[in-house]
């Protein structure tokens, strides 16, 4: 799953935290990929392992503070820091040194805060049971609200002084150069930024935004009525999200289809509900695209970035020529599955079976082996982070489910949760993250503070770079066919769900989101019908592929993506320009290497796509995508070709 990390608009005057999407259980609902490693599992696992642990396996946060005490001395040295911003106001643009001085001291607060904020986020992972940690969360949440408070006036104040101030001061003063970007990033905004009394009145409808998203948080995730089911163990079990996510892919198809139809049935009982909570988040979209000024909301959510509607047409175009590589696949699980017809509540059980463990000292070891196409210095940091307790590897009981990466402790070093269990898929995420962690470790290695943290656009690539060499390592060692399959098997699987299933759910959001932005009203079955249809086409159940239930048109309620506003798109930009930089690179292209590792140390220098682009990837053309399936079709002809041999 992606980073957890603070994303510091530290001269755009607002922060924000991206904690990957609720901690990652989200995203990976979304994929319908079983990365996450679920709580309850988690905690059975984590007390069988509890005798071997050991210290080593554990992050070492002292390394960010050693104690509380020294903890709330820094956050009073930010609040002292606080006052001194104040005395910025209605002086940015007083003098060029004036200028410096306090954006290098808002620079400083934000850093300091990310530090704080990382400390209380980390330590609440590690054991969500302690209420004192849950407090310093909270502590650092209403810091972080001040910080917004204190840094409001920047952003007006900037665009007010302009461009030809602006640059003049960058000229005259040394030390200016490294706020370029930042300060672009905000007088590009002048277009869609209004007078001093317009950008307060918005400021203050900021305490309603989110209702809608919110209201859904707490129903899906505390008040719906969740079915309980017995399956076919005589085990009885109540369907909430982790059971769903667990016995969907049970080895019984039958339990399969009666898990999915009970779980997607829960959901349609709220069917007119949900429809109105999504419906309340995209009117809120497309009024706040409309008061700035923009033709739509997917202008105005790309734009953030100025990321070109040309990668999301690409995007969609593509998927769409790509659709019957999708139905291959399909075909070859059902085969693999031995099912027939094929259903949609078969797309989740493991194509192979397999008892090979992988503890985590080998695993480290592959990964190290996995990556040294990158280089001896990507190798010998990543072997650091492993030896100097940069992560928590274990489940235990109150540990965080999942995993995530946090790097945003610009002076310290990122720190990965994981939930290893010593399976293949444990084994990936691990390449996974830590292509997040080197990642954030190149980019503050390389950057000033201001231009370290790299956007979500970007995010996946390093971690998807990661995966893909980790396969080829895997595959060059494997000791039999049914290894090779188990290995080809888990990387179709993660292109269905990354690249396949992203592109579908952006499809999704552009069509709901065109219909609200031209006025037209949504119901809860409205948007169940628009998800059918694109459901069906993406599975093929007109030419025969999949039978797909009616009632799973509800899918789009469990979706909670659909209220961050086109976000999911990028898992499948990012899977796409990550394959290609990976074949690149292990083909020895002269000069692949070189341009990919310039990207992680880029950061957050320029704009995204630039960055990407600049690398070698041009995200809004076709070229791509076509080899991100060429990629899925190779994979496919090598599993027919192993299975051929089995006759």
């Amino acid at each position: 799953m992606k980073r957890s990390s603070f994303a510091v608009l530290a001269l755009a005057g607002s922060w924000y935290l991206r904690p990957a999407l609720v901690q990652g259980l989200a995203r990976r609902a979304a994929q319908g990929v079983a990365r996450l490693v679920l709580l309850s599992l988690a905690l059975t696992a984590g007390a069988a392992r509890a005798a071997d642990e050991s210290s080593t396996d554990r992050w070492n946060l002292a390394d960010l503070y050693p104690d509380m005490a020294t903890w709330e001395a820094d956050a009073t040295r930010l609040e002292a820091q606080l006052q001194a911003m104040g005395r910025c106001k209605g002086r940015l643009g007083a003098s060029a040194a004036r200028f410096k001085q306090c954006l290098d001291l808002q620079a400083d607060i934000n850093k300091r805060f990310a530090r704080l904020a990382v400390y209380s986020g980390q330590l609440l992972a590690g054991d969500t049971g302690v209420a004192s940690s849950l407090a310093l969360t909270q502590k650092t949440e209403v810091l972080g609200a001040r910080l917004s408070e204190a840094f409001s006036f920047v952003g007006p104040e900037v665009l007010r002084m302009g461009r030809p101030k602006v640059q003049r001061f960058i000229a005259q003063q040394r030390g200016l150069a490294i706020y370029r970007h930042p300060l672009d990033q905000i007088l590009h905004a002048a277009p869609h930024t209004l007078s001093d009394a317009g950008e307060a009145l918005i400021a203050q409808f900021a305490l309603m935004n989110s209702a809608g998203g919110n209201t859904y948080q707490i129903l899906a995730n505390a008040d719906l009525p969740w079915p309980t089911l017995k399956l076919s163990s005589g085990q009885e079990v109540r369907l909430d999200g982790s059971a769903y996510t667990l016995h969907r892919a049970a080895p019984n198809a039958d339990e399969r289809k009666r898990v999915m139809d009970a779980f997607f049935g829960a959901f349609k009982a709220f069917e007119r509900t949900l429809g109105v909570t999504l419906y309340s988040q995209l009117k809120e979209d497309a009024v706040y695209a409309k008061v700035r000024n923009y033709p739509d909301a997917m202008t105005h959510a790309l734009d953030a970035n100025r990321l070109p509607v040309a990668v999301m047409d690409a995007l969609i175009a593509q998927t769409n020529k790509s659709l019957p590589t999708l139905h291959r696949y399909f075909k070859l699980r059902a085969r693999m599955l031995a099912v027939a017809p094929m259903r949609y509540s078969d797309i989740y059980p493991p194509l192979v079976k397999s008892d090979i463990k992988f503890p985590l000292a080998t695993a480290k070891q592959l990964v190290l082996e996995a990556v040294a196409p990158l280089g001896a210095d990507y190798v010998a940091a990543l072997r650091s982070g492993f030896d100097k307790r940069w992560m928590d590897a274990y489940p235990r009981p109150n540990k965080q489910s999942g995993a995530h990466m946090a790097g945003a402790a610009y002076d310290v070093h990122p720190y990965v949760l994981m939930n290893y269990n010593d399976d293949y898929e444990s084994l990936s995420t691990l390449a996974h993250e830590w292509g997040h962690a080197m990642h954030s470790h190149l980019a503050n290695r390389k950057q000033a503070f201001v231009n370290a943290d790299y956007a979500t656009f970007i995010a996946e690539i390093a971690s998807t770079v990661n995966e893909e060499l980790l396969l080829q390592r895997m595959l060059g060692a494997a000791k039999s066919d049914d290894e090779r399959l188990l290995y080809l098997g888990s990387a179709l699987e993660n292109l269905r769900g990354t690249f396949f299933r992203q592109a579908m759910f952006a499809e999704f959001e552009r069509r709901i989101h065109a219909e609200v932005d031209r006025g037209e009203p949504l119901t809860g079955e409205q948007l169940s019908k628009a998800y059918c249809e694109i459901l069906h086409r993406y599975h093929g159940t007109q030419e025969g592929v999949m039978e797909i239930d009616p009632a799973y048109c509800v899918e789009w309620a469990y979706i909670p993506h659909f209220y961050y506003g086109f976000y999911v798109y990028q898992y499948a930009t990012s899977i796409s320009a990550g394959s290609l930089f990976a074949k690149r690179i292990t083909a020895g292209e002269p000069g692949a290497l070189q341009r990919y590792t310039a990207l992680l140390e880029a950061g957050g220098s320029g704009y995204p796509y630039e960055l990407v682009k600049a690398a070698g990837v041009d995200l809004a053309t076709p070229a791509p995508y076509q080899a991100l399936v060429a990629h899925m079709n190779a994979i496919m002809d090598e599993i027919e070709t192993l299975l051929a041999k089995r006759r």
